[in-house]
């Protein structure tokens, strides 16, 4: 059983980093190359406050709406606060996505595209995006098809936006490792070095298979409350 120290605001947070530090080692690679994004959507300010006590500072969020409620005030707290749009983004809501985020995770068609860099140019904010690419082409998520990914990559680059990297979800219930992989081999293939892959239960396999950023939601905050009704 691992000791916590009573005296973090966030115990789960260090936790967390070992776990990091040790898929990382195994992996031959060096922990500060992946970042934890802290999965903070439905959660509170209270609740993310512990986190920024303990120093974390970079976040993901799945609705812009929700962040736009939530995160200017922290952020005039703490500055230097990174912000991750991680969840699907419809073209009408460009203009807020580039005006509250740092990073982009969800970009996966053409008219998305369009829509953002209009944004970016109008408001002069640049900010790098991650293809999000349907690893399991399963209807009832977003993500381009496997096979567009070279055609959207040269459509975002023609338009000004700057690609990080990939992203994907694999699918529930559903070994990882081989989306993880496939991913890690559509991004070589196509000369990208970032990969946003691996969640609260996967995180440690997709580290070791390359990821750079990983998305860590319930393993940090628990188990969300059940909607009354």
């Amino acid at each position: 059983m691992i000791e916590r120290d009573p005296h973090l605001a966030n115990p789960p947070l260090e936790d967390i980093r070992g776990k990091i530090e040790k898929a990382a080692r195994i992996a031959n690679r060096k922990p500060s190359d992946i970042a934890l994004i802290a999965v903070s959507k439905t959660r509170t300010s209270d609740e993310i406050r512990p986190l920024l006590e303990d120093g974390h500072r970079v976040f993901g969020e799945n609705r812009v709406q929700e962040a736009m409620e939530k995160w200017p005030a922290l952020k005039a707290e703490y500055p230097d606060i990174e912000l991750h749009m991680i969840g699907q983004l419809q073209s009408n809501k460009a203009a807020e996505a580039v005006a509250h985020f740092d990073y982009i995770h969800s970009l996966d068609r053409l008219s998305l595209i369009k829509a953002l860099a209009k944004e970016m140019d109008r408001q002069d904010r640049h900010i790098p995006c991650f293809l999000q690419v349907n690893i399991g082409e399963e209807s009832q998520k977003g993500g381009c098809d496997i096979k567009t990914v070279p055609e959207l990559l040269a459509q975002a680059r023609t338009a000004g936006i700057t690609v990080a990297g990939l992203m994907a979800v694999p699918p529930d219930n559903a070994n990882p490792v081989p989306y993880f992989a496939l991913l890690a081999k559509l991004a070589r293939d196509n000369g990208l070095d970032q990969l946003s892959m691996g969640m609260s239960g996967d995180f440690e396999k997709a580290i070791k298979l390359g990821a750079t950023y990983i998305r860590v939601g319930t393993a940090l905050f628990g188990e969300r409350a059940p909607q009354a009704g």
